[in-house]
């Protein structure tokens, strides 16, 4: 596998415009990219910080993955992405090291991407997102 970098920080957050609003005064974060994503349960706003990027995360409903995790841990770090440049190759080389993935296939993501995840188990506890960047 290629090496990987950082694609971007997830964190679940109870008040979109509220958190957008803070990272917006504390860091001068600017929104790149906001979108609502009903089959996903989230609405999202996608912000840079310089070359970085943060990802926030607001819950639809209770039922949904990030309305179950800010129920259980709050708010604060949900995922952490990684770019990759080959998603089906990646997600075959992970498999083949033994990481337990949630997604076998990639699938459509925030914002137009390719995304799939693996389980918080293969990476001690955190979720992991990996992101086709081609």
């Amino acid at each position: 596998m290629e090496a990987l970098r950082i694609h971007h920080l997830g964190l679940a957050v109870e008040d979109l415009d509220e958190a957008v609003g803070t990272y917006n005064r504390l860091f001068s974060a600017q929104v790149e990219h906001r979108a609502t994503v009903e089959e996903q349960g989230v609405e999202a706003a996608s912000l840079r910080l310089g070359e970085s990027r943060i990802e926030l995360l607001a819950s639809l409903g209770e039922e949904t993955p990030v309305g179950k995790f800010l129920a259980k841990r709050g708010p604060g770090m949900h995922h952490v992405a990684y770019a990759v440049d080959d998603l089906p190759a990646a997600l075959r080389e992970l498999s083949n090291r033994g990481a337990e993935l949630i997604d076998e296939e990639p699938h459509p993501g925030l914002f137009g991407l390719q995304v799939a995840f693996l389980h918080p188990d293969a990476a001690h506890g955190v979720l992991s997102e990996l992101v086709d960047v081609q």
